[in-house]
């Protein structure tokens, strides 16, 4: 077989992108070009037809239709026919691996790396034998060198950094100290603090001493004393190497769940966030919640967890004998199993009559300005449908490849879910067509996997679907899927309502936040 030129027709007859391998001029390969949709024509049945080719006195084109284009092959009358078809197969599989849709202008935006997966089809007019998944790993000409040594260069970048930042912080406290010690010097105040004299007392009590201002004192009298070793980038920090080690591992050394940390933290974040945001009153309490699970990918549960705490922080000694009237919606939960456990200082005949968590004593308050927890429990998910949401992940393999659909389903449609993160892993050397999302995804090469993000889940949009195609891998490939978003809403309802004195004479201002996480919620 000899394969003169491989090109891509739009359906009006332009030749999109045209990769030649063998020596001809130019007249005479725009010339084969030209002849093709005079050959071809314009009828119906042209349209219809699957593999099929046309032959002229010397060349012969053996083309496909796809959509909107055709994809040509231009060999000489001597070439097998049947290996003419195959290697045409193999180019019509290159096209959507390179480009999401068939359209002119995909084509043209994408003609480059097309180009580059042509010359690893055919070489010198004969062809490779190489795989879809071969030609991919060829032309991202990937190195695990070259990514370790970034991630080397990194680690060392963020070591010498925390280095600056902890000498810069040494140099501040030391020039405070020296600024200090000689106002002391000047004006006897010694007696008082650094940070006072510094902070609110420094420029009257030099003028008030009646002597004259002494000079400001150069940078370099108050540098810190001590080895001067400038920084080096290849310093060792404890928590820099962990962290190389999971960047590692995430390379195939040893695979650990980066991504769930990552999740998780994000969630974590977004609590801290949403407290700083919050007007605290004089009494604050603060609702949280996390949810472990693991799902069976057939359906079912394998564990579900959930355990939640209620802390109050009081600013003043007038509420450190606060009393918390709440909502105890735990009997009503459908599908768990809910225990529940009150601080040994809370009066638990209060709470099992009426859902008061006040104290025992008089004797023993709350301490000010300080979270106190005073309420725990643990609810234990006995049904699926339980869970806030749940995901239906099906993978379909297929000679070619394997065709994934996962569909997340709102249980809860009272909730709101914010910020939710599914991570699919993927195959090695693989790289995913996304034919439908819910939302937006991002494929994180590095790490083998799919990002599907979908900012907000409620009653609005409580079902949704992500669609993707894989040229290889089975079923197995696709999990652990991991699960990850948080919520200001508890799965238990319990919930403070009111805060009062402790005999319930006056009630009291008070400010509550409630935040729901997800520590681990994997389909395996």
């Amino acid at each position: 077989m000899v394969l003169i030129a491989a090109s891509i027709f739009s359906k009006s007859g332009k030749a999109l992108v045209s990769r030649q391998f063998v020596e001809l001029t130019r007249a005479r390969v725009e010339g084969l070009l030209d002849a093709f949709p005079k050959l071809v024509g314009t009828g119906k049945d042209s349209s219809n037809r699957q593999h099929t080719f046309v032959e002229t006195d010397s060349v012969r084109y053996v083309f496909h239709p796809l959509d909107n284009i055709y994809m040509v092959l231009i060999t000489t009358k001597a070439s097998n026919i049947l290996e003419d078809l195959e290697t045409l197969r193999l180019f019509t599989r290159v096209i959507p691996e390179y480009c999401r849709s068939n359209e002119e202008k995909e084509i043209l935006a994408k003609a480059f790396e097309l180009m580059f997966a042509f010359d690893e089809v055919v070489s010198l007019g004969y062809r490779e034998s190489v795989n879809l998944a071969q030609i991919r790993t060829f032309t991202d000409m990937d190195s695990h060198e070259e990514r370790v040594f970034l991630q080397i260069k990194s680690a060392q970048e963020k070591a010498a950094k925390e280095q600056m930042d902890a000498r810069a912080k040494e140099f501040k406290k030391q020039q405070k100290e020296a600024l200090s010690k000689g106002l002391g010097g000047k004006g006897g105040i010694s007696s008082l603090s650094s940070a006072t004299s510094i902070s609110s007392s420094s420029v009257p009590l030099t003028a008030s001493s009646g002597a004259a201002p002494e000079p400001t004192r150069p940078a370099a009298s108050t540098r810190p004393s001590g080895g001067g070793k400038a920084l080096k980038l290849g310093a060792k920090a404890g928590k820099d190497d962990d962290s190389f080690i999971r960047q590692l591992r995430s390379e195939g050394q040893a695979v650990s769940s980066v991504a769930a940390g990552a999740g998780a933290g994000a969630a974590v974040r977004a609590a801290a966030e949403q407290a700083a945001a919050a007007k605290r009153e004089p009494v604050h309490v603060r609702t949280e919640e996390k949810l472990v699970a693991e799902v069976p990918r057939d359906g079912g549960l394998k564990s579900a967890e959930v355990f939640g705490t209620v802390s109050v922080s009081v600013a003043t000694a007038d509420y450190n004998t606060v009393a918390l009237q709440m909502r105890n919606g735990a009997d009503a939960a459908d599908g768990m199993g809910v225990m529940i456990t009150v601080h040994p200082n809370i009066d638990k005949a209060a709470w099992a009559t009426s859902s008061i968590l006040r104290l025992k004593s008089a004797n023993k308050p709350f301490p000010t300005n300080s979270d106190v927890g005073v309420l725990k429990w643990k609810a234990t998910i006995q049904d699926e449908d339980a869970l806030p949401i749940t995901l239906n992940v099906w993978p379909q393999e297929a000679p070619d490849g394997c065709q994934v659909n996962i569909e997340y389903t709102l249980k809860r449609t009272d909730m709101a879910l914010n910020d939710v993160v599914i991570t699919v892993p993927l195959p090695t050397a693989t790289t995913p067509v996304v034919a439908e999302c819910e939302g937006s995804y991002e494929y994180q090469k590095s790490r083998n996997q799919l990002i599907w993000t979908i900012p907000l889940i409620d009653a609005s949009n409580e079902s949704g679907v992500l669609e993707f195609v894989t040229p290889n891998g089975a079923a197995d490939h696709f999990f652990p899927v991991s699960l990850r978003f948080s919520a200001q809403q508890t799965l238990v309802d319990i919930a403070v309502e009111e805060a009062q004195k402790m005999d319930g004479s006056e009630v009291v201002s008070h400010s509550a936040i409630t935040n729901f996480v997800v520590d681990k919620y994997d389909i395996v």
